[in-house]
């Protein structure tokens, strides 16, 4: 049976917000929850950026939900850095939590300094970190050299069971290496022939049988202009091609980039609809396709009517 989760977005709200938005999420029926995890917001008009890791403790302590991050090792997290926080959640609440990786965005990445490295970099070297991870994870001690450096380095406080460290991915091609090397997948809603291919792609490339997550960006209201309103508001800077999504490294850029989006343009990325019904049959074609969660992200930053809605009138639908 596929899990219908609640998606706790950083970028759009203080972290006492998140708190409060996932608990009422599990009182009302929700089955999962994860988050993001930004140093940045993806434009000004949204205007938070908590810390994730700090944040999944008390999360995790305040429910009894699981719990999914996707984040990026590598730049601003060394890997050694994040296998230990990764460990403590693991040790802390067994089975509860699981860390998608990906290659990262320079929005989050570039103040360290370091040079932001083409595509190609980025993906060798969240394999090596996805390497470093497992053997710290497995309790060894690690030393490497390559685009990421280790020095004797081992986990004391280590987990029973190893959270799933699973893989994030938009296309085809990525997922298809993803399949070689995480515990699952974690990508987001795009027209159903794409998603399918990106699902098959992982599949074939090692993924068969494991688990698969797809976040779906929405934005619901009852009068449809406003549900369209919403969405432009607060995801037209997520229209991009990753060429340039991945790119840029400040909001006031992505701001810039996004100035002459129309409201219509941002149905390419958002689902948007004042019908209940016909977001619930676009999940349910999600869902057919194999998909074992879901993570439903409401892009507005209002959450407890979405919250209360979805979890009476779409979640009843879904589970039937």
């Amino acid at each position: 049976m596929t899990t219908v989760g609640f998606h706790a977005s950083h970028e759009q709200a203080p972290p006492s917000a998140l708190l409060a938005s996932v608990r009422h999420a599990e009182e009302a029926g929700f089955d999962t929850a994860m988050c993001s995890d930004h140093l940045a917001p993806w434009s000004e008009r949204q205007g938070h950026s908590g810390h994730a890791w700090t944040w999944l403790g008390a999360a995790l302590t305040a429910t009894s939900l699981p719990f999914g991050v996707v984040t990026a090792p590598g730049q601003r997290y060394h890997p050694v850095v994040m296998a230990q926080a990764i460990a403590t959640l693991g040790e802390l609440f067994p089975g509860r939590f699981w860390a998608a990786l990906g290659s990262g965005e320079a929005m989050n990445e570039h103040v360290t300094g370091d040079r932001w490295p083409d595509k190609p970099t980025r993906d060798a070297r969240l394999l090596e970190c996805v390497t470093v991870m497992r053997a710290l994870l497995a309790g060894e001690e690690v030393t490497h050299d390559g685009l990421v450096r280790v020095d004797r380095a081992r986990l004391w406080t280590l987990p029973e069971r190893v959270p799933d460290l699973v893989g994030a991915a938009v296309s085809a091609r990525t997922a298809g290496v993803v399949g070689t090397w995480a515990d699952g997948l974690i990508t987001i809603n795009q027209p159903i022939e794409t998603l399918r291919a990106v699902l098959d792609s992982f599949r074939e490339g090692g993924g068969e049988g494991k688990p698969i997550h797809v976040q779906v960006h929405l934005s619901w209201d009852e009068d449809e202009d406003r549900a369209l309103a919403i969405a432009h508001d607060q995801w037209r800077t997520n229209v991009f091609s990753s060429d340039l999504c991945w790119n840029l490294e400040l909001p006031a850029q992505f701001d810039a980039a996004a100035e002459y989006v129309r409201p219509a343009d941002v149905r390419s990325a958002v689902l948007v609809s004042s019908d209940l019904g016909e977001i619930t049959a676009t999940l349910q074609a999600i869902v057919e396709l194999g998909v074992d969660g879901l993570a439903l992200h409401h892009v507005g930053q209002e959450q407890e009517r979405f919250i209360d809605t979805f979890a009476s009138k779409v979640l009843p639908e879904l589970a039937s």
